[in-house]
């Protein structure tokens, strides 16, 4: 068995790398903040009453994610957040969070909000999964 490799000298391929490993930096000395994972599904009344559609309270009939981090001692202007398709990477002066999200999100098209009263930062993020247009 042979592999074929553009470099002999790499010892991985790109595509063995997990998405979000570039942020990853193990020596920051920054603490992790906390965070909370919550599933957020559309429903109406066909749903609720009727069972007409085919969705169920599982995590896989949601349709986004809603993360809330607690940062507290933190400003808005000082949050650096990228979201990449599987990864939410958070940056503050005091906090960092490298988060491995469980489902593949629109990353183009989330939504966050800071709330300075209760110190929290809310990331909206809309599940991408293959064949939804079936599902839902």
């Amino acid at each position: 068995f042979q592999v074929k490799s553009e470099n002999r000298k790499t010892i991985w391929n790109t595509e063995e790398v997990p998405e979000g490993s570039e942020f990853d930096d193990t020596w920051d000395p920054r603490e992790q903040p906390e965070y909370e994972i919550l599933f957020k599904q559309c429903v109406g009344t066909e749903d609720v009453f009727f069972g007409m559609s085919r969705k169920d309270p599982s995590t896989a009939c949601c349709e986004d994610i809603v993360i809330k981090i607690k940062l507290p001692g933190a400003k808005y202007s000082d949050i650096t957040l990228d979201i990449q398709d599987k990864v939410l990477d958070l940056r503050t002066p005091k906090k960092k969070l490298l988060l491995h999200l469980p489902y593949r999100v629109d990353s183009k098209n989330g939504k966050a909000r800071f709330l300075s009263e209760e110190e929290t930062l809310e990331v909206t993020l809309r599940v991408s999964r293959m064949f939804d247009f079936i599902n839902f």
